[in-house]
């Protein structure tokens, strides 16, 4: 039996995923969390084989960083990503962070039961869309790193370089080094064209 974890703030959400997933007789959903920080907790302490985590929360703890912080223990759960957010950044986020597995909420409920399985024992359980678009981003040699991403999503809020190292915890030095590595790998000029062909790409999230 695989023990399960669902992380996702939204009740009805999880009640659908449950019931998908204990459909199948070798699933159990041993517990549920609405925010990050207690999905953090229930990993540690209800028993449970694989977290279900989505990325975005209320509050200030996120999907990718509780997931870091789940696998940074000893004999911890196995970690698949589930959400609505198929940018560079979150994908890349998530598996470095140490997630097993990433799939897209829309995904067919076959494809959602075969991550289970496949991300509950470690294997690499990336939706195909997911795979695509990180081949994709690799042989166009223009994918950002998760903290470029980082530095240009705060710039598409319109932070100065001054807010965007103390958010951050960077150097002003340091943030315009990252500005000019984006601009060269995006091919542009300004702040405004490189959010807007990150956001072309996929790079970054829309809104």
């Amino acid at each position: 039996m695989i023990r399960l974890l669902l992380s996702d703030d939204h009740p009805v959400v999880r009640a659908g995923i449950r019931a998908l997933l204990e459909s199948e007789s070798d699933l159990e959903v041993a517990a549920e969390a609405a925010t990050a920080e207690d999905a953090v907790r229930l990993a540690e302490t209800s028993g449970v084989d694989l977290v279900l985590m989505d990325l975005q929360f209320p509050g200030a703890l996120q999907g990718a960083e509780a997931t870091r912080r789940i696998r940074s223990h000893d004999g911890a759960p196995r970690v698949l990503v589930l959400t609505n957010y198929d940018t560079d950044a979150d994908i890349l986020g998530a598996i470095e962070a140490g997630a097993s597995g990433y799939l897209l909420k829309d995904a067919p409920p076959a494809e959602l039961v075969a991550a289970v399985h496949a991300a509950a024992v470690g294997e690499s359980a990336l939706a195909p869309a997911v795979s695509s678009r990180l081949d994709g981003s690799r042989a166009g040699g223009e994918r950002l790193t998760v903290r470029e991403a980082e530095v240009l999503s705060l710039v598409a809020e319109g932070r100065s370089n001054r807010d965007i190292g103390r958010a951050l915890f960077l150097s002003e030095a340091t943030v315009k080094s990252h500005l000019v590595h984006i601009f060269a790998k995006l091919g542009v000029g300004s702040r405004t064209a490189a959010v807007a062909r990150a956001r072309e790409l996929g790079a970054i999230r829309t809104g």
